[in-house]
């Protein structure tokens, strides 16, 4: 191994990749160079090179303890703690108040248990350590010191249910007759009525609620917001916000709730796209009437608690905000943020008293806009690379998602509070958290600026670490967690991850028996801890995979990478082996709404603990939510939830729809 491959070793940055496993793709040296330099590692000469690796590795040999430790709660102390030599000196800080919020801070009788400091002499590590985040000082008899992070985190994170179903659906899509042109907050709430109360659905998983980058146009994607720990005020109702009633601009606000009926009409009548700048014109004015009105006591007490909770992230994240639109009211943004926060906690109340087991599953996405609060506001990011993933069977070229990394090294160097923090605002209001790509705690695929996606590097995560915390926080917030573990993940990472507690993710069509001739898995072959569905945001919806229209839709598109003859005759026959299995279980498959039926009871036949119905599947939707690898061809994150005709739907339709009401009885019957 030369001396490049030896310091990026040292990094994390791998030098080669596997996309197969028979097959090993080395990195090009630029690359290499260029992520080391991203990481503050100097390789311009073979000077350079050498001397960062004598610095490297010195550091290493000269560490008393690595830079981060991980205690499971009920196991062992790190093998390294407890090899500490007798006559060492310990002393074991808690980590401090940190902003956060009730039920994501440690629990009163957590913080009352645990003692200020604790202390002890190597070779005598205390039976238990308080839960939480500390920060670890050791002296040893010769006289070095050193310092680490200390993570104690419970064996598992929260379990689930048995088994419970519910529904998936991307929010904006979900229009009801109160909306503004797009689903709000208040739209999320009713479905958790209808969904728990008449189909019995212990959950609703929704698309990232995440802060999107103020400005028109803006970008409609969820999965590149601007921040992921605060949420977007375009969600809100606007109706339901209490300064509403005592207005004095009535009129005003009438009227701008006349033009959202419009906006609201263009898309269900007329077949408009969601215009979400629309949206947020009018919403936006609205808020500012109501900014005005002064609030009662009780309400001000709240915000201003809300505001030391969440402490100087929430002052940063205002000030970008005011300052990125140019309107110098910082306070007007905290405010909207915590307007949201509360309608955020208010669904979630809806959605247990609604009898939901779980409630609602929130959407962490990968990464954050380049330009957004998040990115520009801290020195967290890898602001000259984006993460993404390397060539592999479905993409020939890898796939550049525009998401500036976390660097590893400041982390680490924080004791992960970025990651902290951002946990804790969003188990805030979650009763379950979706972890995106939840590969990425252990690796993620770097691409330099101006580097071609194919030829990207992996760099490491502190796997262990990243975990401890994810679990650590869901256990303080009483919340699932689940990982979207889709495509090409090293089996390591899916044992840790099941270790843990944290469920996968299984999709009907991906799952075949790849050891056994690739044939449709067999339902009592399936992995019980996961959420299992038939197809995702980002996959054809079932009716359109059943009749084979995706294909076409590709095709038109241009994004078939073999004839359309092939690609037609190949997904007839998936589709087709996938309805001789249900068919040989006894399932009707005769007529489309009786194979999606069959679908989603073939999921109950498996052990999975959850299993979820895409929402536009129980109306026989055609259209993809997303279709990847388009930008401006079609219409991404614009569609509302439509019928098997096309016709969008309202909220009230489709909770009155025969269609819609015969699957959703049959999975509570079969569940």
């Amino acid at each position: 191994m030369d001396d490049l491959a030896r310091l990026a070793a040292l990094h994390g940055v791998a030098t080669a990749y596997q996309p197969a496993a028979d097959v090993t793709v080395p990195v090009p040296q630029a690359t290499v160079a260029a992520v080391l330099g991203m990481l503050g590692v100097c390789t311009d000469t073979p000077e350079d090179v050498s001397a960062g690796l004598d610095s490297a590795e010195r550091r290493q040999r000269e560490r008393l303890l690595p830079q981060t430790l991980v205690w499971w709660e009920g196991e062992p102390p790190p093998a390294e703690l407890a090899a500490l030599p007798a006559g060492t000196k310990v002393r074991l800080e808690p980590e401090p108040a940190e902003p956060g919020a009730p039920g994501g801070c440690p629990a009163p009788a957590e913080r009352a248990a645990r003692p200020r400091c604790v202390e002890w002499s190597g070779g005598s590590v205390p039976g238990e350590v308080p839960l939480g985040v500390h920060r670890l000082a050791v002296a040893v008899p010769d006289g070095r010191t050193g310092e680490a992070t200390l993570i104690v985190a419970p064996e598992r994170a929260p379990a689930a249910p048995e088994r419970a179903h519910g529904v998936l659906v991307q929010l904006y899509s979900l229009l009801s007759e109160r909306s503004w042109g797009m689903g709000d907050l208040g739209d999320l709430a009713e479905l958790a009525r209808w969904a728990g109360r008449t189909h019995g659905a212990g959950f609703i998983q929704v698309n990232p609620l995440h802060a999107a980058v103020p400005g028109t146009p803006t970008d409609p994607s969820p999965y590149r917001p601007s921040s992921r720990r605060f949420p977007d005020p375009v969600h809100l109702r606007i109706e339901d916000v209490p300064e509403y009633a005592g207005c004095p601009e009535q009129g005003a606000l009438a009227e701008l709730a006349a033009r959202g009926a419009q906006l609201r009409r263009a898309v269900l009548e007329k077949g408009e796209l969601i215009d979400r700048d629309a949206v947020w014109e009018l919403k936006r004015a609205a808020l500012e009437l109501l900014y005005a009105v002064p609030r009662t006591p009780e309400r001000e007490a709240a915000y201003r608690a809300f505001c030391a909770e969440q402490g100087a992230p929430l002052d940063v994240h205002a000030a970008w905000c005011a300052g990125h639109v140019g309107d110098g009211k910082a306070d007007f943004h905290r405010w909207l943020v915590w307007l949201t926060d509360t309608q955020l906690a208010a669904a979630q109340r809806v959605a247990r008293e609604s009898g939901m087991a779980v409630g609602i599953v929130h959407d962490l996405a990968v990464g954050v806009h380049p330009e957004g609060s998040d990115a520009r506001t801290g020195s967290f990011h890898a602001r000259d690379a984006s993460a993404g993933a390397p060539p592999d069977a479905f993409n020939a070229r890898g796939q550049d998602w525009g998401l500036p990394p976390w660097r590893p090294d400041r982390l680490a160097d924080t004791g992960y509070a970025p990651f902290r923090s951002l946990l804790r605002s969003v188990f805030r209001y979650a009763g379950a958290l979706r972890i995106d790509h939840v590969m990425g705690l252990f690796r993620l695929w770097w691409i330099p600026e101006g580097t071609p996606p194919a030829e990207g590097a992996y760099v490491a995560y502190d796997g262990e670490a990243m975990l401890a915390v994810l679990v650590l926080e869901a256990h303080r917030a009483g919340a699932l967690v689940i990982g979207e573990d889709l495509g090409t993940v090293e089996p390591r990472v899916r044992r840790a991850l099941a270790r843990r507690g944290v469920l996968g993710t299984s999709v009907l069509w991906f799952e075949r028996d790849w050891d056994g001739g690739g044939k449709p898995l067999a339902p009592q072959d399936w992995r019980a801890d996961c959420l299992a569905t038939v197809t995702t945001h980002d996959l054809p919806p079932t009716a359109a995979k059943l009749a084979g229209t995706h294909v076409e839709l590709r095709a038109r598109l241009g994004l078939l990478a073999s004839p359309v003859e092939r690609e037609r005759a190949e997904d007839a026959a998936d589709t087709a082996e996938w309805l001789e299995l249900l068919g040989g279980l006894g399932l009707d498959t005769v007529g489309e709404e009786a194979a999606v039926r069959a679908l989603y009871a073939f999921l109950l036949r498996t052990p999975a603990r959850l299993v979820g119905v895409w929402l536009p599947d129980a109306v026989g939707d055609r259209r993809p939510q997303n279709l990847p690898g388009t930008w401006d061809q079609y219409p991404n994150w614009r569609l509302p939830v439509a019928d098997a005709d096309g016709r969008p739907l309202t909220l009230e339709e489709l909770a009155a729809s025969p269609r819609a009401n015969a699957l959703l009885r049959a999975l509570r019957k079969g569940a």
